[in-house]
């Protein structure tokens, strides 16, 4: 049987349950999920309106068009580019290095 990488412990750090990890996770993805779609729709409307001559894979950012959502959305988490806030935590008390806040998901204890 395949390992599944990254490890639930290694995106959890052990500070969220893995159930806030998959609400993360799907909040993120749907956020990949929309960006390539943006892309793509404004990709198809050069396209048609003989804007450029490129083609439409090569007008899609690679990481959106080659990876699956939710691949992309569990490396973002394990980088650090999304987090996970717990409960009672505000994006306001994030640093100001973190790119983007995914989702807010209280701890379940």
């Amino acid at each position: 049987m395949d390992m599944i990488y990254p490890s639930i412990g290694e995106l959890t750090n052990e500070k969220v349950n893995r159930y806030a990890l998959v609400i993360a996770t799907a909040k993120c993805a749907r956020v990949i999920t929309d960006e390539y779609v943006r892309q793509r729709e404004k990709a198809e409307r050069m396209i048609a309106n003989k804007d450029t001559d490129k083609s439409l894979a090569s007008m899609i950012t690679k990481e959106f068009r080659d990876e699956k959502a939710v691949r992309t959305a569990i490396n973002r988490i394990k980088s650090g580019e999304y987090t996970i806030l717990g409960d009672g935590v505000t994006a306001e008390e994030i640093s100001d290095d973190a790119e983007e806040t995914v989702a807010e998901v209280p701890f379940a204890e």
